[in-house]
């Protein structure tokens, strides 16, 4: 069964290079990054693992864990590795599950219907802290993923979950957000005082909270 958003993100146990790992254990009260790849040895995850290996502080700064998936064994993650960081300049700082058996892909529905059995669709899923899902991703294996993306979407649902605001198209931190249209004007004027309602339904006001700034 598709995971949605607001469902409980699964719990697993998993061998990974940094040795086995219970899921919610390991996340603690982090949120998380879990992303998957089709196999390893594949050029395109390659340079993503290298890019995602490189934001490490990104991630941290946003109290974000991160976590990779291929359904090759251990000794291929291993040997990969040493692939990954030759070729972007950054070794695997995060530990990425060797999913053998299939078990966290059917988990999360990774293994796509049309396609050979072994093959993961490349997905991502952003967890909050209380393990929900906040966000799925499914990407083609002839794009590569943009990970500043990510880090906008992590910064917008890390504000959002805090104060009730939405972000606009193509926001940025820092820039305006939008009062969610749960409060009413009575409530947004308690809230958001001087706030500017360019229509009744779009009320605009600056980013509360601390701007997040990235690299």
């Amino acid at each position: 069964m598709a995971i949605r958003l607001g469902d409980t993100a699964p719990n697993f146990t998993a061998e990974t290079t940094e040795g086995i790992i219970d899921f919610y254990d390991w996340k603690g009260d982090a949120w998380a990054v879990l992303f998957s790849h089709p196999k390893d040895f594949t050029p395109v995850c390659t340079t993503e693992l290298g890019r995602v290996a490189a934001l490490r502080k990104d991630f941290a700064k946003r109290n974000t864990k991160v976590i990779g998936l291929s359904v090759d064994p251990l000794d291929s993650h291993m040997n990969w590795m040493r692939d990954i960081e030759d070729v972007t300049g950054h070794a695997l700082n995060f530990p990425l599950i060797a999913d053998v058996n299939r078990k966290v892909s059917d988990l999360y529905d990774m293994i796509h219907p049309n396609a050979n059995d072994t093959l993961t669709v490349r997905s991502v899923f952003v967890i909050s802290p209380d393990n929900k899902v906040k966000l799925t991703l499914t990407y083609p294996a002839s794009t590569g993923r943009n990970f500043d993306e990510l880090l906008r979407v992590i910064d917008s649902l890390q504000l959002t979950a805090n104060y009730a605001v939405a972000t606009p198209a193509d926001w940025k931190p820092g820039q305006d957000v939008i009062i969610a249209s749960s409060l009413s004007d009575e409530d947004a004027r308690k809230r958001f005082p001087g706030f500017n309602a360019k229509k009744p339904y779009l009320r605009v006001v600056p980013q509360p909270g601390e701007v997040q700034t990235t690299r």
